[in-house]
């Protein structure tokens, strides 16, 4: 495989996920903060005559490789928007689960923008990218730059944020094996706007928001509480919360021996859980 031919789709973390008000468009305003794993899907790529996606992995059977996965239409959008003729056999190796809140087809879809750029030699800072990216889904524009950001409107208004105090910082992710859909939790919001997102330190206002998708999350999927419980009664933890519409949660640790033990605690059958960091 050539050079540069593999792209990881990183895990999306909300940190904190204020929803504001719902649109008439059926969309909700919200004020987020992005953050992303080191871990997460894997997403390979060879020349070809034309477009083929095969997906593998623990997860694999929850997709289909037909035309409406978003790893497929990213790659035909990008190739329409370019003019490009060539084609390219993808490989998806899908190690996080579906409809989990941790970005999953969006990360996915950032990830093939950002190889087949590279393997079809498209100028990464061309702005057609980042159009394309907006249009697939309203993580995908933070999954494609996969750093750092405050999301607001749907998400898709990023301004970047300093990261040096979560650089690094170990990280576990754990789902009670339930898909939910964002759709349900969002129809399920109570449409009560708590209050803006607060500026400053990343870590200090994820710290003092919330996230406002929790409560129905939970009406869905009752799981979702006892593993907040037991990642908010670990040892050594900075902030434990639900990540985006769940029902995977995450907690931030002070180091990565608290950070393990919190895993071994908290492993149950049926859940998955991921040990792994902040970029």
């Amino acid at each position: 495989m050539s050079e540069g031919a593999v792209e990881t789709a990183y895990a999306k973390i909300n940190l904190a996920l204020h929803v504001r008000r719902r649109r008439a468009d059926g969309y909700h305003d919200l004020e987020t903060l992005f953050a992303f794993a080191t871990a997460g899907d894997v997403l390979a790529a060879e020349p070809a005559a034309d477009l083929a996606l095969t997906i593998a992995g623990r997860f694999a059977g929850a997709l289909s490789p037909a035309g409406d996965n978003l790893v497929l239409r990213a790659a035909e959008a990008l190739r329409a928007a370019f003019g490009i003729r060539a084609g390219a056999a993808l490989r998806l190796d899908k190690r996080l689960p579906v409809a989990a809140g941790i970005g999953g087809g969006s990360a996915d879809a950032a990830a093939a923008l950002r190889l087949l750029v590279r393997l079809w030699a498209i100028d990464p800072a061309d702005a057609r990218i980042e159009a394309i990216a907006g249009r697939l889904g309203a993580d995908v524009p933070a999954c494609l730059a996969s750093r750092t950001a405050r999301g607001d409107g749907v998400g898709t208004e990023l301004t970047p944020v300093a990261d040096a105090a979560l650089a690094g910082l170990p990280l576990l992710l754990v789902n009670p094996g339930v898909p939910l859909a964002t759709g349900v939790v969002f129809a399920g919001w109570d449409r009560v706007d708590r209050g803006p997102l607060g500026d400053g330190e990343p870590l200090a206002a994820a710290l003092a928001g919330r996230n406002d998708l929790e409560a129905p999350a939970i009406a869905c999927v009752p799981a979702i509480r006892e593993v907040l419980a037991g990642l908010r009664a670990s040892a050594g933890v900075r902030l434990a919360r639900m990540s985006g519409s769940g029902a995977t949660c995450f907690a931030l640790f002070a180091d990565a021996a608290a950070r393990d033990a919190a895993a071994a605690a908290l492993a149950r059958p049926g859940w998955w859980s991921l040990k792994t960091g902040l970029r």
